[in-house]
């Protein structure tokens, strides 16, 4: 019997952080692989921490090709929002072309929208709002595009889990255990309504404790730190100015036109694709 293939794209969330094991890192995509059929799976985790669209388009998705995979997880977006250089368009020309290879293969696309970085970490209003309009242009992009390509989509930025704490790491950005765990089961829900996986779904229970305070404390303390630092010397100088001019929009009551705008750039990516346009420039 021949195996089923399944890859694995995306940044991360998808490569295991948040979900450590004996081995290294698992996460949700290696949760559900088992759980796809009763035979045999060969499954490959091309996700890399830190992944934007561009490393998805240029790096991760000629290796996934090679494969032949049956099925293809696409998860991405987050690293974009939090780069000075993010671009809607830019974002939306890369996801359409990596989506459009996969299925043009005939494989299954699986993508999922995710909730904003901002709002996660607990950022002040000015800081959060303008992560949240990016991560809500992406979500948008991803949405539509799931929906051309036919993709098996899981609408991961809402629900209870978001507001549990019990289902997130120290680092409040990526899922612990327990949240691997939710995102692998409801997968798995979605490819069973497509005729897509017959085998057992993943257990929801952890096999592992929870983390301490103190182990969060110490990882916020030391890797937490880190991985601030590292964001805030791209982002930080720009979000500031995002800040200001949000507080601007608020003191005049005129902050709709910033959604306005927002919600312009995304009807103007799509419309793009779907004329086969290009910006100058764009990937």
């Amino acid at each position: 019997m021949r195996p089923l293939r399944f890859v694995a794209l995306g940044d991360s969330l998808t490569e295991g952080v948040g979900d450590r094991t004996g081995g290294g890192r698992r996460g949700w995509a290696a949760l559900l692989a088992p759980s796809l059929c009763a035979g045999p799976v060969r499954f490959t985790n091309l996700a890399v921490s830190g992944a934007q669209t561009r490393d998805v388009l240029e790096r991760q998705l000629p290796a996934a090709l090679q494969l032949r995979p049956d099925l293809v997880s696409v998860v991405v977006g987050v690293n974009d929002t939090l780069r000075r250089t993010f671009d809607i368009h830019d974002v939306a020309a890369r996801l359409d072309e990596v989506y459009a290879a996969c299925t043009g293969q005939g494989a299954v696309l699986l993508t999922a929208c995710l909730p904003d970085p901002g709002g996660m970490l607990g950022l002040p209003g000015a800081l959060a709002r303008p992560l949240a309009r990016r991560q809500r242009a992406v979500n948008t992009v991803v949405h539509a595009l799931s929906d051309r390509y036919g993709a098996a989509h899981l609408h991961a930025c809402e629900g209870d889990w978001i507001s549990d704490r019990s289902m997130w790491s120290a680092d409040r950005l990526h899922p612990g255990e327990p949240g691997h765990r939710q995102l692998a089961v409801r997968f798995h829900a979605l490819l069973t309504e497509r005729g897509v996986a017959t085998g057992q779904p993943p257990s929801p229970e952890p096999d592992s404790p929870a983390p301490t305070a103190w182990a969060s404390l110490r990882w916020l303390a030391t890797a937490g730190t880190g991985w601030v630092a590292r964001r805030c010397t791209d982002l930080l100088p720009q979000l500031l100015s995002l800040a200001a001019d949000e507080m601007r929009h608020r003191a005049r009551g005129t902050s709709v036109r910033l959604d306005l705008r927002a919600s312009a750039a995304v009807s103007a990516a799509l419309a793009a694709l779907s004329t086969g346009e290009r910006r100058p420039g764009a990937v």
